[in-house]
């Protein structure tokens, strides 16, 4: 650990930019983690068998409380909405659906991406970083002893590739979240598609069944 920290020491100003690049990085993480484990996703195909049972046996009103008992879902939110709509028609079924899911979708997928631009940032300062670095500790052989030139030198370019270690070691993991993340994010916007049109179909059999007993 000590050694950490003397190599941030080493590696100069660059050191700083990289180190927010780290901090915003851990944010956005722990932020899409919270919303997309633990609030928008869940098991979507478990959740319509429930609303389909319900719909197909005309209890439309349990349906929708089995919306609210998962109100931060995404899915939950979007059935609901076509539920409401249920008596009004395919066609106030379908924009209700489609607003909500305008509504969601964004909110999903805000920030996930932002991930791989931080990493690419971290990355290009760590380059950076060296490559300021090399400049000074060749410019600095300039007046150095002869006998001392070896040393400074290696001394120089060591200190020069602690930016680029720092800069990978903020990148690399940044990368590997996003790639979680947005096969999460994936899932849950697939599972709005698939289902949010099977939701109209039922809800459209619903009508039919509705209007022909009338």
């Amino acid at each position: 650990m000590g050694s950490m920290a003397q190599a941030f020491r080493d590696g100069g100003v660059w050191m700083y930019p990289i180190l927010v690049m780290s901090v915003v990085a851990l944010g956005v993480t722990l932020e899409r983690v919270y919303f997309l484990y633990l609030k928008y996703n869940m098991n979507g195909a478990a959740f319509m068998d429930q609303v389909q049972k319900l719909v197909m046996a005309g209890h439309i009103d349990r349906a929708i409380k089995l919306c609210n008992a998962a109100p931060g879902a995404a899915l939950p939110r979007i059935v609901k909405a076509g539920l409401t709509r249920a008596n009004k028609g395919e066609q106030m079924i379908s924009q209700a659906i489609e607003e909500e899911t305008l509504s969601i979708v964004p909110m999903i997928t805000k920030r996930t991406n932002s991930l791989l631009a931080l990493a690419n940032i971290a990355t290009l300062l760590g380059l950076l970083g060296t490559i300021v670095g090399l400049i000074e500790a060749f410019a600095a052989l300039e007046d150095a002893a002869p006998e001392d030139r070896q040393r400074l030198l290696a001394k120089g370019i060591s200190v020069a590739m602690f930016t680029t270690a720092y800069g990978l070691i903020v990148a690399i993991p940044a990368q590997l979240v996003h790639l979680f993340l947005s096969g999460t994010t994936k899932k849950i916007v697939d599972e709005i598609d698939q289902y949010s049109v099977k939701l109209e179909n039922l809800l459209g059999l619903y009508t039919k069944g509705k209007l022909s007993e009338e």
